[in-house]
């Protein structure tokens, strides 16, 4: 239930600020945000938020989306939007708000979606890589009479 409820709230976020940038300042008409917005939300949600997030910290998955928002927008908006506009300089704008947004989106995922297991501190992932192994012995024994050796 978590991750539908972080899918709609990216969702929203997204469809705001294409709403914003694109269909604010450069005219483009709500059903292509809508399409993009949908598209981003999907492929960002799945390759970004889930399978890079936990891997690559907060800054890879924004790096991440960012590319993923301006490629996304360059090459759908070629082909979605009917008026001429500046398509490199709204993909960069709007790729940029995004990057802000997913950053904090990014925070709101460790915290409440992946319960805060998805970013260790460089210790914690060389402990986790480690074979660790327990021994016991006969001498932890010794100060143990034996009616309560078991």
């Amino acid at each position: 239930m978590e991750h539908w409820k972080a899918v709609f709230m990216k969702f929203i976020m997204c469809t705001g600020i294409l709403g914003l940038v694109l269909g604010l300042f450069f005219g483009v008409s709500f059903p292509n945000i809508f399409i993009l917005s949908v598209l981003l939300t999907v492929v960002s949600y799945i390759v970004g938020d889930v399978y890079l997030l936990p891997r690559f910290e907060n800054w890879g998955a924004t790096l991440f989306d960012f590319i993923l928002a301006f490629v996304a927008i360059y090459l759908l908006g070629s082909f979605l939007f009917e008026m001429e506009i500046p398509l490199v300089t709204a993909s960069l704008v709007s790729s940029a708000f995004l990057a802000v947004g997913e950053y904090f989106f990014h925070k709101y995922m460790v915290n409440q979606v992946l319960d805060g297991h998805a970013i260790r501190s460089d210790e914690e992932k060389e402990l986790i890589n480690q074979k660790l192994q327990a021994e016991y012995s006969e001498e932890l024994n010794q100060g143990i009479p034996e009616d309560r050796e078991e």
